[in-house]
């Protein structure tokens, strides 16, 4: 991972939160190199210990949040929470769950009850 051209973009955030290192990585890597997000930024979640990104997807002006994680962590509502407090001014967030074949699915997460759009 150290020897990645991403890995220095990543590396304040890897050394304060190792144990999210991976889905961090793999995640930084498949919005950027594969999904193209435009802006991507590293953003410390300091109650929810670990890093995520904000970002654009192509095509858009309004930017995203992506909170990676592991297939296999247990999630609670209050992690959840947490991560909403790291990020008050944003009304939803991806989820993104990383396994170990490299596949990342992405989660949208919003605040209280949220009707689906029709």
């Amino acid at each position: 991972m150290e020897g990645h051209v991403s890995y220095p973009i990543l590396a304040p955030v890897i050394k304060k939160y190792p144990a999210t290192a991976g889905p961090l990585f793999q995640t930084y890597n498949d919005l950027s190199l594969a999904q193209r997000w435009e802006s991507l930024e590293v953003i410390d979640l300091s109650n929810a210990l670990r890093g995520g990104f904000r970002g654009r997807r192509p095509g858009t002006t309004e930017s995203s949040v992506v909170v990676p994680c592991f297939l296999t962590e247990s999630l609670s509502m209050s992690w959840i929470s947490s991560v909403f407090q790291d990020l008050p001014d944003v009304k939803d967030f991806y989820l993104a769950i990383c396994t170990e074949d490299s596949s990342v699915v992405y989660y949208r997460m919003s605040k209280g009850i949220v009707k689906p759009p029709m």
